[in-house]
């Protein structure tokens, strides 16, 4: 019979290594006993310590919305949408993609480099010789923790978002304050705004099982747990643009 081509191979098993990890995360979430000191330490750490990076991600990102789109849409005397366009883009995609794509960079990155080290180190080992389910130790708490808080993360910014574009809009270009706080929530709804933090949601659980499933199957010592962590972004990051795709078809 002949063999599998490993770049066919390869693929194929990281899917199968993330839906195995992801039932397994499904069963130890219902058993206890359940850590909720570890459940809190990991929510600061992926919610409250990346907070800074996102929002200023996010200002930047609605400034230069309304730099670019002001311009353009002065051409036809439509400026008075830049703040609808603004405002759309952030809660519908800008802040959920690019947030993501951050905190891929800088929690699932440490969850990759964590789990990876404790791997080669045999840490993982010694819990199982203790009678301890690595998963429910150490991936549980990991994945609810971003799952929950990054559409938190995600709500804080699309208005941080939105006002940098007011910023920008009326105190640089001279935009119209009350055209553009009319035109902002003129067009949008509840629906623009649950689907990015549904988006967010998704993004979460991705970054997070990426982040654990490469550090819990890391080999080859050190130099392993660097191509783990490397693994762990550019994964989690091809997951969060492949993901927008189908659940910007299915939610809108």
């Amino acid at each position: 019979m002949a063999k599998v081509p490993s770049f066919v191979e390869a693929p194929l098993l990281e899917v199968g290594r993330f839906f195995e990890l992801f039932w397994r995360v499904l069963v130890w979430t219902f058993k206890p006993p359940w850590d909720y000191k570890e459940w809190f330490k990991q929510a600061v750490r992926v919610g409250v310590d990346s907070t800074p990076v996102v929002l200023l991600t996010a200002l930047f990102t609605g400034m230069v919305m309304a730099l670019q789109t002001f311009s353009t849409l002065q051409r036809f005397h439509a400026e008075g949408y830049v703040g609808s366009l603004v405002a759309l883009s952030m809660v519908r995609e800008l802040s959920c993609v690019l947030g993501g794509l951050v905190v891929a960079g800088r929690s699932g990155s440490a969850m990759g480099a964590e789990i990876g080290t404790m791997r080669v180190t045999e840490q993982i080992d010694a819990l199982e010789v203790l009678a301890t389910d690595p998963i429910q130790y150490l991936v549980v708490p990991r994945v609810w923790a971003a799952t929950l808080m990054l559409p938190l993360l995600i709500a804080l910014a699309d208005g941080i978002g939105i006002a940098g574009g007011y910023l920008v809009a009326v105190g640089l270009l001279g935009a119209n304050p009350i055209t553009y706080l009319d035109s902002t929530f003129q067009y949008m709804d509840a629906g623009d705004i649950s689907s990015g933090l549904i988006k967010a949601a998704v993004f979460g659980l991705l970054i997070s099982l990426i982040g654990c499933q490469q550090g819990y199957y890391t080999t080859g010592g050190a130099e392993g747990v660097g191509k783990a962590t490397t693994r762990a972004v550019v994964v989690a990051s091809m997951a969060i643009l492949i993901s927008d795709f189908f659940l910007t078809k299915i939610l809108f």
